[in-house]
């Protein structure tokens, strides 16, 4: 009897490799020979095209087959991105290993782009593209100290330097004063004591000793709430090590029973979700980290309650 033909779930796999033992060897012709001598050298160097323009990287012919000119334009080093796409997890054939963007560059003084890699910074593999990362970056190439006429004599592209971190630090020894003193000693017992005026009838927060509208000496203690109305505020993009992270958002807040905006940190929400009279409340540290000091607030979170009209908080703005 013929036996049955076998089930085969698993297709035939052969592996194949393609290679030129000793490189795969060409002539490159005058004009991109030039392109990669000057590489070599450390120089950015495009064709004048027959219409005027500038090739860059040099072709025989433009884009719509005319033959270019011998006439050869440094362009550079400075360039511009004009396109992008991020890659996460870099493979072992890429020329960086850790993430970053292949992107279309075009140098200054030149008419068309190369694409290179660009090095942003360094990211764990699978990280989101940094917000630096954008249309438009000024961008230079990074040339190699070995260079031998290719195009990996750049060994990427970074981004210009257009902000640095410098340290700094100032000392100075701030006297608090009796009013001051008293309204720390209040928040190191987690509550919040402000002067009333005689005159005006205001409620200042910090308690300050005098009323800064009547000019008049100010002693009527007044406990207010810890909790309170957004007034203003911002949104910060430079890290803060009180922030939990950035961006993170400063704001005014108007206690209840008080007349005055306190700045304090907003968190416990997105950035973009702060709005002005957004309802808050303090978030206190734990009692046993407490001190004479508005540190014993990390920030305000929300409240959950309705957001109070603009009506009845633009006379604190």
């Amino acid at each position: 009897m013929p036996s049955e033909p076998s089930d085969r779930s698993e297709p035939l796999v052969a592996e194949h490799v393609l290679e030129f033992p000793g490189g795969y060897t060409r002539s490159v012709g005058p004009v991109i020979g030039r392109f990669l001598t000057e590489l070599r050298d450390g120089r950015l160097v495009g064709v004048r095209t027959a219409s005027g323009g500038v090739l860059f990287p040099p072709a025989e012919y433009d884009a719509d087959g005319e033959a270019v000119t011998d006439e050869y334009v440094e362009v550079g080093p400075g360039g511009t991105v004009t396109s992008w796409s991020w890659v996460s997890r870099p493979r072992a054939t890429h020329p960086l290993d850790r993430p970053f963007a292949w992107a279309l560059i075009r140098p200054d003084g030149a008419d068309t782009a190369l694409l290179h890699a660009l090095d942003v910074g360094t990211f764990e593999p699978g990280a989101d593209p940094p917000r630096s990362l954008r249309t438009g970056m000024r961008v230079r190439p990074s040339f190699r100290a070995e260079r031998t006429g290719s195009i990996r004599d750049i060994a990427c592209f970074r981004p210009d330097v257009t902000m640095i971190t410098a340290p700094s630090r100032a000392e100075y020894r701030l006297n608090a004063g009796r009013a001051l003193t008293r309204f720390l000693d209040g928040v190191s017992e987690g509550r919040l004591l402000g002067h009333r005026c005689d005159v005006c009838g205001k409620v200042y927060v910090p308690m300050r000793g005098l009323c800064p509208v009547d000019g008049v000496p100010t002693t009527e203690e007044v406990e207010v709430a810890d909790t309170g109305t957004v007034t203003t505020f911002a949104v910060n993009n430079i890290p803060d090590p009180r922030a939990p992270q950035v961006p993170f958002v400063s704001a005014y807040i108007l206690l209840d029973g008080s007349d005055i905006s306190l700045l304090a940190l907003v968190a416990g929400i997105d950035a973009d979700r702060v709005r002005m009279g957004m309802r808050v409340k303090a978030a206190w540290k734990p009692r046993e980290e407490w001190g004479r000091t508005m540190e014993n607030i990390r920030w305000f979170e929300p409240t959950g309650e309705p957001d109070v009209p603009f009506d009845a908080i633009k006379e604190y703005l």
